[in-house]
């Protein structure tokens, strides 16, 4: 899958979330989207579960295994499968942590778009620092992943992006 493509399915998949839940109505049929959502909701699982472990074998199960998939975080923006796997499992996960806890808060909402999907949702982080074996960091934020259903193998992650939880004003929303 091209650069462009992927490119194309995360402005296109954001842009539709955007419109909300009655043009999702309008791009599959009901049965096929409960499923859609079902296997998507699996994928998370899998993917907070690959994260607990810094498992690239359970990663590759859940992200497309290309050089076209993209992870934005706080500290980079990796791109390809092998640096996702390199750098986000490898060092982010595996190197600078002993234990890992990741959980989503409250419900991932998943928007079915015929064969792209978005899926988002807030999490909390909790890990040991494998450097002194006892430092406790706990951190929370919010997610947004985009899968394809790619023929043959299924829904796959191809975008991640993560940030913060949201900062407000002194009296302001959230």
């Amino acid at each position: 899958m091209s650069h462009r493509l992927i490119d194309a399915f995360v402005i296109t998949g954001l842009s539709l979330a955007a419109m909300g839940p009655r043009l999702v109505a309008q791009t599959i049929a009901a049965d096929d989207q409960s499923a859609a959502k079902a296997e998507i909701r699996n994928q998370v699982n899998r993917y907070m579960q690959s994260v607990d472990d810094a498992d690239t074998t359970l990663g590759a199960q859940v992200w497309s295994a290309t050089p076209d998939v993209t992870f934005s975080e706080p500290t980079g923006h990796e791109r390809g499968w092998d640096q996702i796997a390199a750098v986000v499992y490898g060092k982010l996960m595996g190197a600078t942590f002993s234990k890992r806890t990741l959980k989503n808060v409250g419900e991932v909402s998943i928007h079915v778009y015929a064969n792209a999907a978005v899926a988002e949702y807030d999490w909390d982080f909790v890990a040991t620092l494998r450097s002194d074996g006892k430092t406790v960091v706990h951190t929370t934020g919010r997610e947004s992943q985009v899968y394809v259903n790619l023929q043959g193998q299924g829904w796959r992650l191809v975008h991640v992006h993560y940030s913060g939880p949201p900062v407000s004003e002194p009296g302001g929303p959230s």
